[in-house]
């Protein structure tokens, strides 16, 4: 998955504080689970939503199923008023999630998630109860 690479490098290069969940996580767990997007739970801080955008606006995130012809301003802004978004980008599909519904926002998170070196990286895996 070279848009994997792209990403995980873009968001731990910008010091982005996030969570791989969903089936990237699952995928890197040894698991066959095949999954075609990238999700994350996200802090929400002011200053990690600047680094998140400053992360992912090189590969021109837009909602999927929108239009081209409406207009959306991907910044800042339009993250601290949403919680959920789904992005197709030039690199692929990522979906950003300010909290994960039935287990909580990134606080709540990242404290069942173990450390897994991917792409000269480290980076917090989320990890199911069993």
């Amino acid at each position: 998955m070279i848009y994997l690479e792209k990403a995980i490098r873009s968001l731990t290069d910008n010091k982005v504080d996030f969570v791989i969940v969903g089936g990237v996580a699952i995928n890197l767990h040894s698991s066959g689970y095949i999954t075609s997007d990238l999700d994350i739970c996200y802090s929400r801080s002011k200053e990690n939503i600047r680094r998140l955008t400053a992360a992912l606006a090189p590969f021109e995130p837009w909602p999927r199923g929108l239009s081209r012809e409406l207009p959306f301003f991907f910044d800042e802004s339009a993250l601290r008023n949403g919680t959920k978004f789904n992005f197709e980008t030039s690199i692929g599909d990522i979906d950003l999630l300010g909290e994960v519904k039935g287990l909580g926002d990134f606080s709540s998170l990242v404290d069942r998630t173990v450390i897994y070196e991917i792409y000269d990286s480290e980076v917090k895996l989320w990890i199911s109860p069993v």
